[in-house]
Parts: C-alpha cells; sequence; structure tokens
C-alpha cells in the first residue's frame, strides 16, 4: 500500500476530479459515509448516542457535516460545532452544511474564547467525539480558539474519531509542533499518509483505518508515490514454498561469520534466525576459543573454528583464507554480529567486502562499525548487499549526525541506498527499508518490547535465511523485517512487552511465517 505527503493526496483529489470526473461531493459523501459505518459499527444501536462532532469551515469540516447528517439519519443525538461562522463555508462543505440544517442537525458557532465554556459543557456527556477541524493540508502550529477546541477535546475522556487525521498533526512527517487531537480511531481516506505511521504522529492516530472512496487506479499510479507501507499480507507473496521433495540443500544454504568473547549470544541469535526464517543449512565461523561455547548453544549448526587474535579471542584477519573456504559451498553470507571492533578483526570485514565476496551478503552490527573506519570497501564489493544499521550506526557510516537520521529517515535511507547501490534496513519505529531501485518501505509490524538487546541480531539472520531460500536481497530485506515485527507482536501477546527478550522473538519466527501465508490464502479465497 502507497504512503503519501499531503501534497500527494491532494494531486491524486483534485486529478480524480477534473481528470476522471468525479465530482467532489460524491468523494465527500463517500469519506462521511465511511466515518459514519465505523461509528455505527461501535454500538448495537444508535438511538439515543449523543455525538458531537467539531468541524471547520474546509472540505474536512464538510466531511463531519456529512457524519452529522446520516448519525441524525440513524436516530444519534448530534451537535456540531463550527469553527466558523455558518456563511464561511464554501464549496461542497457549504452544501452539506445547508443538508445538515435541512434535516434540523443541531449547529453553533464556536467564534470567541468564551464559546469554549459551552463547548466544555457540551462535551461532558457525550458518547463520542469527532473531529473534523483540519485535514492533511495543515501547516504549522494550531493556535488561537482552534487550539483552544484541540485542548478541551483532549481534556473530557470520551472517546474520539478523527477524519482524514487528527487535527494539529502534520501529515508529511508526523510532526507535532503543537496542540493536537489525541484519537482513539483515525478514519483516513484513499491512501495512508506518511505522518501517520511515524512517531509521534503514530501515537496521536489511535487505531488507523484506511477507507477506499473511489480514487481511480490510474490516478494513484500516475502520482509517482515511492513509499510503501508494508503488511503481511503483502509480504506473504514473497515467502518461499518448499517443494515436495526439498532436501537441506535446496533449502539455502547459508554462512555467517559473527561472534567474540563476550558476544556468543549475538551469533547464536544470527545462526538460530536463519534456520527458524526456513533455512536448510547455517553455517557459522567464529573465534576458535569460542567453539565449544558454541557446539553446545547450537546444536542444529554447523560450526566453524576460525584462526583468531591471541588474547583477544576475536577473529583474526588471518582467518580470511578459511572464510573464503566457506563461502565456496553457501548462497549468501552474513557478517558482523557481535565480531568486536579489534583492528584486525574490522580490517578483516574491510577485506572481506572489498575483494572475497560476489554472492549476496547482510552486514550487520560491527560489520557496520568496520566500514565506518573505510567506507571504500562498499564501493569495491562485487556483491549484493544488505545493511542493517539503527540511526547510530548509519551516522556513523555517513558522518551526518544522529539527530538529522532521526527526524528524516525516509531520506537518510534512500540517500545512502542510492550513493552506493544496495538495500538500507533503517532500524527504528518504524524501521525503513530502500533499494537501489528508488523504493522505499515502512514497516507496519512490531512493537516496543522489541528494543532488547539481541533483538538485531535475530533480524540479520532472518533476512539472510530468506536470501538463501530464493528471495532478493531487497525483497528479503522488505519480508524480513516485517517478519520479525510480527514475531515480536506475537511474542507480545504471550509475554507482554516489559521483559520481552531476543530469544522470545526468535521463537515465535515460524509461527510469524505461518500466520502471514495463512492470511493470504484466505485473502485468495475470499
Amino acid at each position: 500500500m502507497k504512503l503519501v505527503t499531503a501534497q500527494q493526496m491532494a494531486s491524486i483529489d483534485r486529478r480524480a476530479i477534473e481528470q476522471f470526473g468525479i465530482p467532489g461531493i460524491q468523494l465527500m459523501e463517500r469519506a462521511g459515509t465511511a466515518v459514519f459505518t465505523t461509528i455505527n459499527q461501535m454500538w448495537d444501536e444508535l438511538a439515543g448516542k449523543k455525538v458531537v462532532i467539531f468541524c471547520g469551515k474546509g472540505n474536512n469540516g464538510g466531511d463531519g457535516l456529512v457524519v452529522a447528517r446520516l448519525l441524525a439519519e440513524h436516530g444519534a443525538a448530534v451537535l456540531v460545532l463550527l469553527l466558523s461562522k455558518k456563511d464561511q463555508s464554501k464549496g461542497d462543505a457549504q452544501t452539506n452544511l445547508k443538508k445538515a440544517l435541512e434535516l434540523k442537525v443541531s449547529v453553533r458557532e464556536l467564534l470567541k474564547d468564551t464559546d469554549l465554556i459551552a463547548a466544555e459543557q457540551a462535551v461532558q456527556d457525550a458518547d463520542l467525539l469527532v473531529d473534523a477541524i483540519f485535514g492533511t493540508g495543515l501547516k504549522g502550529t494550531v493556535k488561537g480558539l482552534a487550539a483552544g477546541v484541540i485542548e478541551t477535546i483532549n481534556r473530557c475522556g470520551r472517546p474520539v474519531v478523527a477524519v482524514d487525521i487528527p487535527s494539529g498533526l502534520d501529515a508529511d512527517g508526523g510532526e507535532i509542533s503543537g496542540p493536537c487531537v489525541q484519537a482513539t480511531t483515525t478514519m483516513t481516506f484513499g491512501l495512508p499518509r506518511i505522518g501517520q505511521v511515524f512517531y509521534p504522529g503514530k501515537s496521536k492516530c489511535g487505531r488507523l483505518i484506511v477507507a477506499e472512496i473511489g480514487y481511480p487506479p490510474e490516478v494513484i499510479e500516475e502520482e509517482g508515490c515511492r513509499t510503501n507501507l508494508v503488511t503481511g499480507e503483502e509480504v506473504a507473496q514473497l515467502l518461499p514454498r518448499r517443494a515436495p521433495d526439498a532436501y537441506k540443500g535446496s533449502c539455502g544454504r547459508i554462512a555467517i561469520v559473527a561472534g567474540s568473547v563476550g558476544m556468543t549470544g549475538a551469533a547464536a541469535l544470527a545462526s538460530m534466525a536463519a534456520l527458524r526464517i526456513g533455512a536448510g543449512l547455517v553455517t557459522l565461523g567464529l573465534p576458535a576459543s569460542l567453539n565449544d561455547i558454541l557446539e553446545v548453544k547450537l546444536t542444529e549448526v554447523i560450526t566453524k573454528p576460525l584462526p583468531e587474535v591471541r588474547k583477544r579471542r576475536c577473529i583474526a584477519l588471518r582467518a580470511i583464507g578459511e572464510i573464503r573456504r566457506m563461502l565456496h559451498d553457501v548462497q549468501c553470507l552474513a557478517i558482523g554480529p557481535g565480531l568486536g571492533t579489534h583492528h584486525e578483526t574490522a580490517e578483516m570485514v574491510r577485506r572481506i567486502v572489498a575483494r572475497e565476496i560476489e554472492i549476496p551478503t547482510v552486514i550487520d552490527a560491527d560489520g557496520l562499525n568496520a566500514l565506518a573506519k573505510d567506507i571504500s570497501s562498499l564501493r569495491e564489493t562485487g556483491a549484493e548487499i544488505v545493511i542493517t544499521p539503527h540511526a547510530g550506526e548509519l551516522s556513523r557510516l555517513t558522518g551526518r549526525p544522529i539527530a538529522e537520521i532521526t527526524a528524516s529517515p525516509l531520506k537518510a535511507a534512500e540517500s545512502f541506498a542510492q550513493e552506493f547501490k544496495l538495500t538500507v534496513v533503517l532500524k527504528g519505529a518504524p524501521t525503513v527499508i530502500a533499494t537501489s531501485d528508488a523504493e522505499l518501505y515502512v514497516n507496519s509490524t512490531g512493537n516496543a518490547g522489541m528494543a532488547t538487546a539481541g533483538s538485531g541480531d535475530v533480524l540479520t539472520g532472518t533476512i539472510v535465511g530468506l536470501i538463501g531460500q530464493g528471495l532478493t536481497p531487497a525483497e528479503a530485506a522488505i519480508a524480513g523485517v516485517v517478519i520479525h515485527g510480527k514475531s515480536g507482536d506475537l511474542a507480545r501477546q504471550q509475554k507482554g512487552e516489559m521483559g520481552l527478550v531476543a530469544g522470545d522473538i526468535l521463537q515465535f519466527l515460524p509461527d510469524a511465517t505461518q500466520k502471514d501465508r495463512e492470511g493470504s490464502e484466505r485473502e485468495k479465497d475470499s
């Protein structure tokens, strides 16, 4: 599903009207009807329910007036509080105001600060509030009377349905520069906005519902939107299916180079994640003195002891020859989890990336820290690369401040992906994937409980395991991120957020994969 900016959505709306002849009043009616339908599903009976609808003078207010009329027609007690004079509404909004008045819907004007007292009283015994004050075209900070209205809405403690977007929220980046409605449910139209899936904006939307109101697919396609919200149903189409006569060698042969003293867990989690996502055979290259430990931890993983730096128990530069031989019989490589930052280990990573690999490779953690010392290895490599940095690691790779990256994660990921012609998985809430063909993907799964040590190692193993089963590096990055998040969501259902550990995410990887497949099959059947 495409994600759009306010400008892109306005363009889609305008072209639907001008090029395809869809009347704006019809789009407004469909939008209002979608909101009404959602509200109607909240209760067994609408009759007698008290609903207060806050409307601006623009099209967002017009949508709210459609909601008011439909609720009144079904027996609800509706009060519209209009943040303008009645004769200031224009176009389709004015048409729907007249319809509401003809139906005897109560419409009061809120024009000055003293009117806020009446608004405060009106919401006290309401069953539901509807926010139709500002749409996605809002720019800047809400001030004056509207700011007071928003604060009144938020203070009352009633459920709130936001029409299109919570008033006060920036649709493009999710920033909140002043008062913003805290919605229980947000009904948006056509396509979700970028600001509705990035924090802090996402937290203001509550449950986000996207309503189809009849925009022609050609209009959306012609807009050229390159940012996508990825769901489990879409990922299910990418997941590999095993042939009835499959054997371990046909299900993906994976090499992982990872681990150092004190960091054996990173190597173990990445290796087991590759198996749990379906890879047939995983070989872990690790410092020789740690081999016995990991043979105990990893019953199903082949371990390959590698030359190590004396007394440091991390992989030495002279291990390159052994790693080269490891790579002869595998389809892809992951390198970095728990490797440590010793200068020999870092130089080993840089040389492997620049000179030794032609198979798809996932680079994470200390692998990225090694490249940050000399980024030229990424320019020289002959392999398709996926990197999986968090904001701090991308900051070290690019030299850009962390605050700049977190403020514009889409831009930061896209810029690096384009410069080095690789796939970037920028981990965060939400995680962003940027591919070398200039497409951007935003993850729709995951939760705060996944902010735990080792979660990224599970993600690395998940991605490389999918590459080994035939997905392209970009496909594996997209699918791996969503499944990893879904696994975290399943773990939270069983264990809660507090205390969730990376091993829990690992445990639920098969369940997450199966649920996505089942969802895809149900969608086909319907």
